[in-house]
C-alpha cells in the first residue's frame, strides 16, 4: 500500500511572509548526528533533473551537505524512471538519492522501487499532514507546468488561457509545447472548453483531436527544462509552455518574459531511495538537509519553486513570493495534476503521444 498527497487548491498558500497549509503541527525540523554504520563514503551520488535545478540544488542544500558531513555529493541527471527501474532490478544501484518525474514515483513505490523514509532521521512534522505520510517518497517542492509569453511580441495583451494559446489569428507567432502527453491534453481539453474542475478523467480523443489543431503551430517540441525559456529569451518562440522555475530563473535576471499562472498545472517533486542505494543511512542525512526552511527558501529564491516547510517562506521576499506557485494569487488559478490518473493510464496514453507525434513532428 501507498499514500498518495492530494492537496487542494486551498490548501497550500504563501504570501507575505506567511505560508497557510492544512493540517500542519510539529515542531521544527532538526538534524541527526552522524550516526551512519560502518566506513563513511568519500561521496554521494544525487541525480535530479539537472541544468538551473542542479546550481539551486546545490546552492541550498548539496554545498550544506558536504559541510557537514565531510561527504562529497556528485550530481547526475536526468530524471529517469526507466534508468532506475533497471538499476534496481539488476542490483546495481549508482544513485543514493533521485528525482523521481510526476506519476512516476506512484509507480515506483508500487513496484517496490524505493526505500522507506525514516522519519528518525527526516523531519517532516512541519510539512503537510499527508506529506508527512509519505512512507517511501519526500516532497521536496511544489511546481507548475504553466504558459509563458514574450513581453515583446506582446506588449499590450497576452494569451490568458489555453484557448487563446490555441488562437493563432489573435495571438500569432510561433509556440513550443513539451513533447509528453501529461499537462499537454490536460491544455488541450481546456483549450476545447473544459472547465479545469471537469478534466478528470481525461477524454483522450478529444485532447487528440484538439492537439491535431496547434500542432502545425508548434515549431519545437522541448525535451529538456531550460528549453523552452531559451526559445523565449532567443526569440525563436512568442509563447511555451513549461516549468514555472525555469522560465523565473530568466525573469528575474530581467528576461523579456512573463508567466501567466491561470490554467497552470501544479504538481510535487518527488525524491526517493532507490532500494539497494549504496548508501542509504547517507541519503537519509541527504534528505534530512533538504527539510531545513532556510535551505528551502534558498533553493526558491535560486529557481523558483517552494519547499513545503511552514516556516520557509519567513526567509522568502516578498517579489519572489508573488512568484511562486503557491502564492495565494497564483493557486487560486491552477488545477492540481491527478496523478493517480497518470499512473493508471499514462503507458496507453505515451503509446499512442509517440505514434501522434510521428505525424506531427
Amino acid at each position: 500500500m501507498f499514500k498518495t498527497l492530494t492537496i487542494g487548491a486551498g490548501a497550500l498558500a504563501i504570501g507575505a511572509g506567511a505560508l497557510v497549509m492544512a493540517g500542519l503541527v510539529g515542531a521544527s525540523s532538526v538534524h541527526a548526528a552522524d550516526v551512519c554504520p560502518g566506513e563513511k563514503p568519500d561521496s554521494i551520488v544525487v541525480n535530479a533533473s539537472g541544468g538551473a535545478m542542479a546550481n539551486a540544488m546545490r546552492k541550498a542544500f548539496s554545498a550544506d551537505f558536504e559541510k557537514i558531513h565531510g561527504i562529497e555529493v556528485i550530481d547526475t541527471s536526468p530524471a529517469n524512471f526507466g534508468k532506475l527501474k533497471a538499476m534496481v532490478t539488476s542490483g546495481n544501484v549508482e544513485w543514493t538519492v533521485t528525482e523521481i518525474g510526476g506519476q512516476d514515483v506512484l509507480t515506483a513505490v508500487e513496484e517496490g522501487l524505493l526505500m522507506k523514509v525514516d522519519p528518525k532521521i527526516v523531519d517532516r512534522s512541519r510539512f503537510p499532514k499527508e506529506a508527512q505520510e509519505l512512507e517511501y517518497w519526500f516532497a521536496k517542492s511544489a511546481y507548475s507546468t504553466v504558459m509563458a509569453y514574450s513581453t515583446k511580441a506582446f506588449p499590450n495583451g497576452h494569451p490568458t488561457t489555453w484557448a487563446e494559446f490555441w488562437d493563432v489569428k489573435k495571438f500569432p507567432g510561433p509556440r513550443s509545447l513539451r513533447n509528453h502527453p501529461v499537462d499537454n491534453l490536460e491544455y488541450a481539453l481546456m483549450a476545447d472548453g473544459v472547465a479545469p474542475k471537469d478534466l478528470y478523467p481525461l477524454d483522450v480523443d478529444r485532447a487528440f483531436r484538439k492537439m491535431d489543431e496547434i500542432a502545425p503551430n508548434i515549431t519545437v517540441w522541448w525535451k529538456s527544462g531550460q528549453q523552452p525559456a531559451q526559445l523565449l529569451l532567443d526569440g525563436e518562440v512568442v509563447l511555451a509552455s513549461g516549468w514555472n522555475g525555469r522560465f523565473y530563473n530568466l525573469i528575474k535576471d530581467d528576461a523579456p518574459m512573463a508567466i501567466e499562472w491561470n490554467q497552470g498545472l501544479i504538481k510535487l517533486s518527488a525524491y526517493g531511495i532507490p532500494k539497494g542505494s549504496p548508501h542509504p543511512c547517507w541519503a537519509q542525512q541527504y534528505l534530512a538537509v533538504m527539510t531545513d526552511p532556510k535551505r528551502q527558501a534558498v533553493y526558491a529564491e535560486e529557481i523558483g519553486y517552494p519547499g513545503l516547510h511552514l516556516d520557509s517562506p519567513k526567509y522568502v521576499n516578498e517579489k519572489l513570493a508573488k512568484n511562486l506557485p503557491t502564492h495565494p494569487d497564483n493557486i487560486s488559478k491552477q488545477v492540481w495534476t491527478d496523478t493517480v490518473w497518470w499512473r493508471d493510464h499514462g503507458q496507453e496514453v505515451h503509446e499512442r503521444w509517440n505514434k501522434w507525434m510521428l505525424k506531427n513532428q
